[in-house]
Order: structure tokens, then sequence, then C-alpha cells
């Protein structure tokens, strides 16, 4: 997540001089994606690969075999919202930009974004009104502090961004998140997406989740 005071933002500056002001994770996640989209990989190898460092990771054998063995009779949309590794270590390696992660999971971040604009191009019909979506997050007491200080700034997001249109949904998500570690502070966005001005890629991806590819 990156953060832009509203101070360090101007109507009247030029884009060259916003551009300046923009924090470096913001420019790497940019790049990064840039990178990964260009790249023409072997898919079976980098399963491979991805397997065998996520052994290392401490990540169960059996989820592992099963990614491996079942990874083409599902879509990435489906992996990614299934109750596996998948979910979290994608997340947690595109929020702290950790690039070893993000390259280990390159071929399956390229495939999930294809899919994600593909299936906004088939479902952008269904946006045309604005509508309200919800997303728990846990922030460290850092990032906590810093969103307070950017308010009326700009805030990216550097991950594919699942919500959900149920406030509960939201809710549970943060309370479960707290449970497990009360040093954080859990946050719940609240989204008011307006189709026609939007510049990113809704998707209802399934009943529950909504996915916005903030990074397009």
């Amino acid at each position: 997540m990156s953060f832009m005071p509203k101070r360090n933002t101007s109507d009247t500056a030029s884009c060259e001089q916003n551009l300046d002001q923009l924090p470096p994770t913001y420019m790497y996640s940019v790049i990064f994606k840039d990178i990964i989209l260009d790249i023409d990989d072997d898919d079976e190898k980098s399963m491979n690969t991805l397997v065998q460092f996520c052994q290392k990771q401490n990540i169960p054998e059996t989820e592992t075999n099963e990614l491996k063995r079942k990874y083409y009779q599902k879509s990435p949309v489906c992996w990614y919202t299934c109750e596996m590794f998948l979910y979290g270590i994608l997340n947690r390696g595109l929020r702290s930009l950790d690039i070893e992660v993000m390259f280990k999971l390159d071929f399956f971040i390229r495939s999930l974004h294809l899919q994600l604009e593909q299936l906004h191009k088939e479902q952008s019909a269904n946006f045309q009104k604005p509508f309200t979506v919800y997303r728990g997050q846990e922030l460290s007491k850092e990032d906590f502090q810093n969103l307070l200080d950017s308010k009326g700034g700009l805030l990216s997001f550097n991950n594919f961004l699942p919500t959900s249109m149920k406030l509960k949904v939201a809710t549970k998500l943060v309370q479960e998140a707290l449970k497990k570690n009360q040093d954080i502070i859990g946050v719940i966005f609240i989204m008011e997406i307006d189709p026609s001005k939007a510049e990113l890629g809704i998707t209802m991806a399934t009943s529950t989740f909504w996915t916005l590819n903030v990074s397009t």
C-alpha cells in the first residue's frame, strides 16, 4: 500500500511535479506489473519452481500437490478465492513488494490479471450505476498512522483487491485477523465505485466477492 498526503498533491502542479512526489513503492509496483505482463514464460516450469519455493515456506505438501495436479482444471480466479495458501502468500508478497515471492508467482499473477480483464469486459454492461463495496484489512500501527496522515490525499493498493457488497463480510474478516494478532489495527474501507469514472477493472469474481484490479 502506498500513501501520498494531501500536502504533496496539487491541482495546479504539473503532472511531472506530482509524479516526483509519488512514493517509491507505488513506482515499484507499476514497474513490476509492466514487467510481469510482458513475460512469456513456461507455466509448467514456473509451477515446479513455485512448488519448490512453497515447500521451503512450510506450505502443506497436500496443498502444493493439489495445485500442481489440478491447476489447469480450475480458473485463476477459482484458485485465488479458494481456501488455500495462494491467496495469502500472493497478497502478502504484493503488499510488501517481496520480489522473490512476486517472481515465483509471476505466471499466476499474469493469468489472474488477464482473466479479471476478460471478466470485466464480459460484465461491463452490469456496471451502470454507482455502488458501494467494503474491504476489511489489517494494518500495522505505522501504516495506520500513514493512512491517517494521507486523509484528503492519495492511496494506492499494490495488490488485487477483493471486496464485498456486504459490510458484515468485511467486518468478520477484520475480527478474525484481530483474534490472531492484537498488535495490528483493523480497518474497513468503504469504497464508492462510479463505473463511469473508475479507471480500473471491476469484476464479480464470486457470489460473495468483487475484485477490483486497481493496478489498471
